[in-house]
């Protein structure tokens, strides 16, 4: 039942006589309602002007939609990961989530990033989960192993053009001026055998708050927030998430501060290290080293040198 005052909630305060009389509820009851929200970990405002999110929250009702991604979008408080909740969405089969849907969580208990790393957000960040499925008029058309490979690149683009400011470093992080870590990206795809059914893209972004060592985007924009750049990041990814294999690829390396330094990548295979050169047209990186090129589908990499203040590593996605 939260979920239904919550639904009704904005930033402008509303009287619990009011949000009763909404809900077909008593005063007591919405009042009891407001601090389970609140112990859920959602930022809820309760003062004798009513009941209000914070300014800025990116609840569905504060957040700028104007595609099809966001057009239905869940916002939660605490939950075990946007990733699970965006497929458990998916698969439920009385109310489906559509492609484009977005689940939105306040706190994570059970994130994770690449290669199953914990991850676990700060306040001040956003974070979200995007599900995409295939094209086709039935949206049943599957994705292609080529068309998943660009969408981390993609998305990279999108955050990097919402947030006006860092960085691209391969495959999926942002990055501030200083080399500091701003946003990570994740994709997660359901694949058989070549292609897969859907996918869910999982971005996490340190707005106004950041764990130590990263950076967050208030520091470069000040007063921006979570709804404004939640908002921006899903009108860019309508953009790039339909562009040309060329020109996300072209957009990628003019954002990058990966191409042509020096970098160490940890592979399957073991480390490499040269000069990341380029990439190549199913967005692996290409690394130059003594003995030649290698190319390199999937790793992390870390880059030699300082980024002006020097780089300084921390949690993302």
């Amino acid at each position: 039942m939260p979920h239904r005052l919550l639904a009704l909630l904005t930033d402008t305060p509303q009287s619990g006589e009011v949000l009763a009389g909404r809900l077909g509820l008593g005063r007591v009851t919405v009042n009891t309602l407001a601090h389970r929200l609140q112990e859920d970990g959602i930022p809820l405002q309760i003062t004798r002007a009513g009941y209000a999110l914070t300014p800025g929250t990116p609840a569905p009702g504060l957040v700028r939609r104007g595609g099809v991604l966001g057009a239905d979008m869940r916002y939660l408080g605490t939950v075990g990961s946007t990733q699970d909740e965006a497929r458990a969405w998916a698969d439920d089969a009385a109310d489906p989530a559509p492609h484009g849907a977005v689940v939105v969580a306040e706190r994570q208990t059970g994130g994770r990033g690449r290669r199953g790393r914990a991850w676990t957000p700060v306040p001040g960040g956003l974070t979200f989960s995007v599900l995409l499925r295939g094209g086709g008029e039935d949206g049943q058309t599957p994705l292609t192993l080529p068309e998943l490979a660009l969408m981390p690149l993609a998305a990279g683009v999108a955050v990097q053009a919402a947030c006006g400011a860092g960085g691209l470093k391969w495959p999926n992080d942002l990055l501030a001026p200083d080399g500091r870590k701003l946003a990570g990206i994740l994709l997660e795809a359901d694949l058989r055998g070549e292609e897969a059914r859907r996918a869910v893209l999982g971005i996490g972004l340190n707005v106004s708050g950041a764990p130590a060592g990263a950076a967050h985007l208030s520091e470069l924009r000040p007063g921006v927030t979570r709804a404004q750049v939640l908002g921006d990041v899903l009108f860019q990814l309508e953009r790039w998430l339909r562009a040309p294999p060329a020109e996300i690829l072209e957009a990628w390396a003019a954002a990058s501060v990966t191409l042509g330094r020096p970098v160490r990548v940890q592979t399957p295979r073991g480390p490499l290290e040269g000069v990341a050169e380029r990439l190549d047209a199913s967005g692996s990186l290409i690394v130059r080293t003594l003995d030649g090129p290698h190319t390199v589908s999937a790793g992390d990499v870390e880059l030699i040198g300082a980024l002006d203040g020097g780089l300084h590593g921390g949690p993302a996605p």
